[in-house]
């Protein structure tokens, strides 16, 4: 097919696309790209033709959707003319009569070869069927060893969705929304692009929280002229001193995020009023242009040390607050060098402290760092090797999508450290792995033959959690070989699949008949092979996760009852709330059409008589009226009950998005919940008595267990207690926070709220 050159018509629409792809082009030719601008003016009149009369559920023509791509990979990505030509014709093969060979005839291979990729990640996650089909996320994170532009050029199209989501369907909305939150703004994160996954993170909470969204955004709003106040103060001293360094430099504030200000609230059960990071200080200094890349980093270095040692002069620093990411960048390719110091009002003010370059990189990931290489390919090898890890974890899929999901998830979202071998050389690792994590990151035989370190020269156990700085030397046997107990020592995605897929390999058969042996036990008692209830045994046997409970029934460990049934499935009604509620047996009817019913209900009130019935509280997260909830629709008709942000929603979310069903409580303080409590304070004579008296006498709550331990004058209790709602709960915690020797208090669940 040939490419019709002109546009046919200039209707106010046409102007309007026409107006669009100026701005396009200007971005471009405002880059440092070559100017490929025919190539791209082609491109765009394919894409133009292909989808002309076809609209957006906004009522705009569909073309305008491609072009805000392409502007979101030149402007915000730096990305050149082959990914924006892509960009435009990204949905073109998808969603028109046009083939790849159309592709490759009139543009080549390679602009070819990207919306072929495209297009075959086109479903899954990112399309109609993306609640069950995650095999497609597997495409696409293997699509990123062929061409990492695949990837970007997804991530600007999920971008513009979420920009424009509001005209979709609200159920649409939320799975869209709660994909974004999970995969999309950590693997964003992953590939440096730290606007786009601030961006896609205030989006997600917009839409899925938009009462807590505006709420902050309002108290930003209004707090905004004292932080701007805080920032002259402490800006104006900085600046004599910084102008005798002779640099071309800016001085700018940054305002955390909506929704990092919500997490650290959730996570941290703070006040918006108790949150002292909400401003940083940024110090942008110009990078000459005429010095080779070795040349500039050592200048740049020379540089950065001598801004810290101007802003430690004139404020005290934190001394655990000093981060290096110049001479050791993060694996996403960040560079900059932090600290925190006392602010004029006696606050402490993080300061980041970057060159141009870094902060382009910083901004934009490693699009602008391949920008700046010029032959250089320390930080590209981050990415490769990060690339190596996810290929490793694929080449083995969990038979389980929610757990393959999780492992993914341990590469996708973590902070680094830098441990050392015993030659010297230094590695990169996730904060919070083990020497075991360590060994596998060598070599997988390493891991596999483990059998404890040396840190720093000391005999350490394979569970020892390393430290940035740390020299490890890993010690191994012939004879040793992974064991089950092995999950619990590790923290990396890499590490937890190798081990996985070596136990479900040498123990094949026996997993092979314990999943037998429970799935009879399910369809024996009527009940479903679902998550929940697995779930549900998972917890009575206090096994680790699913894999757990199949290794300890291969090995006759647990045995499968009549009375685990009725203990497990069948509590009394007296008891349902208090220990996770009943389940409902004999559901009639094909799933579709509970769903349907399900639909016609709109928001599902949680009444005491319904949570009674097909209702059912989910362990993971122990909702408590007050929470926000959602509801998921079990196989057997059953709804499980979880907060908003529970990390196990958020997987069923973005695997099983359809079943997602809106819920509100609607009790009356008639029934008691679980929540169980941490608290921090001073070993002083007569708090443990004043706790209680609080705790029973003030609120009348029920205590089913205290535990307090007791180290240096300083003690740390967990208490776990039966409440009404979630208004009871933070009235309790604000009272116990008022006795003059605790430090601390604060809501925990089983598992983390946010991942």
């Amino acid at each position: 097919m040939e490419v019709e050159q002109n546009p046919v018509e200039k209707s106010p629409e046409d102007l309007q696309v026409e107006q669009e792809f100026q701005a396009l082009l200007d971005d471009y030719l405002r880059s440092n790209h070559r100017k490929k601008v025919e190539i791209i003016t082609k491109a765009f009149r394919f894409a133009e033709k292909a989808h002309r009369g076809v609209k957006r559920r906004s009522g705009e023509p569909y073309i305008l959707h491609p072009l805000a791509v392409a502007r979101i990979c030149c402007d915000e990505i730096g990305l050149g003319s082959t990914s924006i030509c892509s960009a435009l014709l990204h949905d073109v093969v998808e969603d028109t009569e046009y083939t790849i060979d159309d592709i490759r005839h009139n543009f080549g291979d390679k602009i070819a070869s990207i919306v072929e990729g495209l297009t075959k990640i086109s479903g899954g996650i990112f399309g109609e069927q993306a609640s069950t089909q995650t095999e497609n996320f597997r495409r696409l994170l293997l699509t990123m060893a062929e061409d990492i532009r695949v990837v970007l050029i997804k991530m600007a199209d999920r971008l513009h969705n979420m920009r424009t989501l509001e005209a979709m369907l609200p159920r649409k909305r939320d799975k869209i929304a709660s994909e974004t939150l999970y995969l999309y703004a950590p693997l964003a994160h992953r590939l440096g692009l730290n606007k786009i996954k601030t961006e896609l993170e205030d989006l997600s909470f917009r839409y899925e929280h938009p009462k807590e969204y505006r709420e902050i955004a309002e108290k930003l709003a209004s707090t905004a002229e004292d932080r701007e106040k805080l920032y002259q103060t402490f800006k104006a001293p900085l600046l004599k001193d910084m102008d005798e360094l002779g640099l071309n430099y800016t001085i700018r504030g940054r305002v955390k995020s909506v929704y990092s200000i919500w997490r650290k609230m959730q996570t941290k059960n703070l006040q918006f009023d108790e949150i002292y990071d909400i401003l940083a200080v940024r110090i942008i200094f110009e990078s000459p242009e005429e010095m080779t890349p070795k040349e500039l980093l050592a200048w740049e270095k020379n540089k950065c040390w001598d801004i810290y040692a101007i802003v430690t002069n004139l404020y005290r620093a934190h001394p655990d607050r000093l981060r290096d990411w110049i001479n050791h960048p993060k694996a996403n390719g960040y560079q900059a060098l932090h600290t925190t110091v006392m602010g004029p009002s006696g606050d402490w003010i993080e300061v980041q402290i970057r060159s141009s370059r870094m902060d382009n990189i910083a901004e934009r990931g490693f699009a602008a760092h391949w920008k700046y290489k010029a032959g250089e390919v320390e930080e590209e090898n981050e990415l490769n090797r990060w690339i190596l890890t996810i290929k490793e974890i694929l080449e083995h899929p969990e038979p389980n999508a929610i757990d393959m999901l999780d492992t993914i998830k341990m590469n996708l979202f973590s902070s680094e450290i830098f441990v050392f071998t015993p030659k010297g050389e230094i590695k990169t690792i996730a904060q919070g792995a083990t020497a075991l994590d360590f060994a596998f990151e060598l070599h997988t035989e390493l891991g596999y033959h483990c059998i404890g370190a040396k840190a720093n020269h000391q005999l350490v156990p394979m569970s020892y959690v390393l430290k940035s700085g740390d020299q490890i030397e890993i010690l191994t046997s012939d004879s040793q070989t992974p064991k089950y107990e092995w999950l619990q020592f590790v923290s990396t995605g890499k590490a937890y699949a190798k081990i996985r897929t070596w136990l479900r390999r040498e123990n094949k058969t026996a997993f092979k008949q314990a999943e037998t042996t429970l799935a009879e036990y399910f369809s024996r008692n009527r009940l479903a092979a679902s998550t929940e209830n697995y779930q549900a045994l998972i917890e009575y046997f206090k096994c680790k996760s699913r894999d757990d409970l199949l290794f300890k029934l291969s090995r006759d460990e647990i045995q499968l009852s009549d009375a685990v049934m009725q203990e497990v499935f069948r509590k009394s009604s007296s008891n349902i709330l208090v220990k996770y509620l009943q389940l409902a047996f004999g559901r009639s009817g094909k799933k579709d059409e509970m769903r349907d019913q399900a639909d016609a209900k709109g928001v599902h009130q949680l009444t005491e008589e319904a949570v009674q019935g097909r209702y059912k509280l989910a362990p993971c997260c122990q909702p408590i009226p007050g929470d926000e909830v959602v509801g998921y629709l079990e196989k057997d008709g059953t709804i499980s009950v979880h907060k908003q942000l529970c990390p196990e929603v958020m997987k069923l979310k973005s695997i099983h998005g359809n079943n997602i069903i809106s819920a509100q409580w609607a009790t009356h303080k008639m029934m008691s919940f679980p929540a169980d409590l941490e608290i921090t304070g001073s070993d002083e004579i007569g708090v443990l008595a004043q706790i209680s008296r609080i705790i029973s006498s003030d609120f009348s709550f029920n205590i089913k267990t205290l535990h307090i331990e007791t180290h240096d004058g300083i003690f740390k209790g967990y208490i776990s207690l039966y409440v009404h709602d979630l208004e009871d709960l933070n009235l309790l915690i604000a009272k116990l926070k008022g006795l003059k020797a605790i430090s601390s208090v604060s809501r925990i669940v089983q598992k983390k709220e946010l991942s």
